[in-house]
This record gives C-alpha cells, structure tokens and sequence, in this order.
C-alpha cells in the first residue's frame, strides 16, 4: 500500500505554489524527515519530507508546475530502504592458491598504506585510492602534496583532451563579443515582490522625510560593553539594530499614527508594536517580524534577528514569520547605501531607512568636528500621518540613538 505525499496547507494569504525542485527521483530510498521536494509561493519556500522510511513510487507533478494546497505530490512505498548488504549479495572468491610476496604487496588494502588524516579526508573527497599515487614519503608515507600533484595531473589531462566549446556553449557572463541575451522567467517571489512594491506606489500617498543622527555615543557604548555582552548572553554579538528597534518602539508609543493602519474607510490603531526587520536573500528581500517587540530586550532583538537571518539564508522561514507587523526598521548600510527612500510594506503606514555611517564635519558648541554621522529616512503614508508628526517622531528616533540612556529608561 502506498502512501500519499502531499502539499503543506497554504496559509489563506497565499493562494497556490509551484514545485521547485524535486531531491528524490523515483525509486530512490528515503529516511523518514528526509528532504524531497521544495515548493516555492509567493512568500516562503516549503519543504515537504518523507512522513515515514520507504522508497519513491512516483513523482505525480514535475517541477515547475503549479499546485494548491494539500495538492498530492507523489506516492511512497513504505518499508525500510535496502541496505547495501541487501542489494550487493557477498559472493565468496575462489580459492586462487597461495600468492607471491610480490603480488601480496601489490593488493595492499588502503588500510595499511601510512597517511595522515588529513590526506585520508582529501582522499575521501576526491573519491581517490591510495594505490593509484606514488608515495614519496619516507617509508612509503602518503604525503599531502602527493595527493594534490595527482589531482592537479588528472584535472590538467582532462582540460587537454576536454574538445573546444561550441557557439552554443557561450557563457554569457564572459568576455564575448556576441550580443547575447538570456531570458527567465521570475520566482514567485520576484514577481510578488514587484507587485507588492508597485501596490505600494500606486495605493498609498508616500512620502518620506529625512534627517541625521550622530552615531558617537552609541558607537562608543557599544564598544565599551560588546565583549561583556557577547560573554553574557551566549555569543549574541551587540549591533546597532537592537537600539534602532527599541528606539522605533518608544516612537511608536508616542506617535501612535505611525503604527496604525488603514482598512477601507476605518483606520486601525495597534496597541503593540510588531517591529518587522527587511532581511536580505538571494530571491529578493523578505522581512520576518519581531513580535512584541516592545517587551524584547536589545539581546532579544539581537538573538531574534540572528536567527531570522540564519533561517533566510537556509530557507527556512515560515508563512507565520513573516505575517503581519505593524513598522518596519530596513538597513540598507550593511551595503554601503549613503541614502535612499525606502518603500511602504502595506497595509503598514511608516518604515525606517537607516544608511551607512560616514565620517562628516558637523558644527558642535560653535566648533567644526568630525563625527560618524547617519542618514535616517522615514517612509509614510501621508493619508494617515501628517507631515508634523513624521518629522516628529524621526526627531524623536533620532534623540534616542544619540543619547542611548534614553531608550532604557524610556524618557
């Protein structure tokens, strides 16, 4: 009797997915929890394991086509997968009589050929038998450099006898003096992503206002207490990003415009502070979110966004992460941006745009010094929240940062 494998259950917000890659073909034996197929929406991407140990019967739908929810994806044989024992019968050898010295040294099991472990790891990744090198250590030991003179030997025969590239072959991200062009077609996400910036253009009344914070204090504190704080709470590494969303939070108690939302005709006042952070991956940009953020600690928000970054390098995000939020703190300076106007994630009525910092002559008590200065960029949507009050909580953001006191003891 073979079982069914299935599609997760879609959240309501995503309609439908696309088989992304297939780990398992059919016939191939599987372990319970292993990997076998990868669904891509509009979101996220979902893994589908195997729900028990057995072998693939078949593959009912083939990579890039569309599915729903709980849509059937393949069929499993269970039962333990064959051991290589099973598949590869001993066969026991004939008696070939007694062997010659000589022959005996020439089938030297590898066992006994003398090498250290890290020649016998390079062996094993290259998929190398010992016997095949030539030994130029001392008692016949196995030297590292043997083993890479021999590989560099194979891959210099391959190149010589590997037969030129034809036309059609052409890298198109080489030297070439061909007009060549590629076209693919978007990721679900990609394509989400473009509609949900272009809705965001079209739909709202954005505008952005901008100012400056001097990063002194801040940098000096998290210099003077970053080993102490690693040491304290387990290896989570003191950033900037900590005080940016419980500076945001403390705003966003006094500006409460900028944490509402617009639905239809109501506007919706949220009385917690649900601190989105824009993490950056290979697809796109996705931004999990920071639930009650305003009762995390900085070593909370550290650890959390740690870990979300973590999670969205390894796609393994969830729908959950990523649903709702009520602000959203971007940090588009780990890439050196010096200023830009982030864009709205509706039906959220502000984000925060920090920006690289940048040694910049400021006047300070009548005197031009040089400080480590930030551009902050606050997007909102001025149907909702007004010029004033934009300006205002920026200012407020900006007040925090620079005297950093402020955030803990929420003055």
């Amino acid at each position: 009797m073979t079982v069914e494998i299935k599609a997760p259950t879609f959240p309501e917000s995503v309609a439908d997915g696309v088989v992304a890659t297939w780990h398992k073909q059919p016939g191939e034996a599987v372990a319970r929890d292993e990997l076998l197929v990868e669904i891509e929406t509009d979101k996220v991407v979902m893994e589908v394991v195997a729900p028990e140990p057995g072998v693939i019967d078949a593959i009912i739908v083939a990579e890039g086509e569309t599915i729903a929810s709980e849509a059937v994806l393949a069929t499993l044989a269970p039962g333990d997968a064959p051991s290589k024992s099973d598949e590869q019968p001993a066969v026991s050898e004939p008696d070939q009589g007694p062997v010659s010295a000589e022959a005996s040294s020439a089938n030297v099991p590898s066992e006994t050929v003398p090498m250290g472990p890290a020649v016998r790891a390079l062996l094993d990744e290259h998929g190398l038998s010992p016997e095949s090198i030539a030994a130029t250590g001392k008692g016949g030991r196995l030297l590292k450099e043997d083993v890479l003179s021999h590989i560099k030997q194979a891959v210099a025969t391959e190149t010589t006898a590997a037969p030129a590239a034809q036309p059609s072959e052409i890298d198109i991200d080489g030297p070439t003096s061909e007009r060549v062009e590629k076209r693919v077609p978007m990721t679900r996400m990609r394509a989400r992503i473009a509609e949900r910036l272009l809705g965001a253009t079209q739909q709202t009344a954005m505008l952005t206002t901008f100012n400056e914070v001097n990063m002194a204090p801040l940098m000096k504190l998290r210099r003077q207490y970053r080993d102490e704080f690693e040491s304290v709470h387990n290896g989570t590494r003191l950033g900037f990003m900590g005080f940016f969303v419980k500076a945001a939070c403390e705003a966003l108690k006094r500006f409460p415009e900028v944490n509402a939302s617009i639905d239809g005709n109501d506007v919706v006042y949220h009385g917690y502070q649900d601190i989105g952070v824009a993490v950056s991956v290979e697809e796109g940009l996705v931004v999990p979110v920071l639930r009650d953020a305003d009762f995390m600690s900085i070593a909370d928000v550290e650890a959390a966004i740690a870990n979300f970054g973590a999670k969205a390098r390894d796609k393994k995000l969830t729908i959950e992460d990523m649903t709702g939020g009520t602000f959203t703190v971007s940090n588009g300076g780990v890439f050196g941006s010096l200023l830009s106007t982030p864009i709205l994630n509706p039906p959220q009525t502000g984000i925060l745009g920090m920006h690289t910092i940048q040694e910049r002559p400021i006047a300070m008590d009548g005197e031009v010094v040089i400080q480590p200065m930030m551009y902050l960029a606050l997007s909102y949507d001025h149907r909702l929240v007004d010029g004033r009050t934009a300006v205002q909580f920026l200012v407020n953001i900006k007040g925090l940062i620079e005297d950093p006191a402020r955030i803990l003891l929420q003055l």
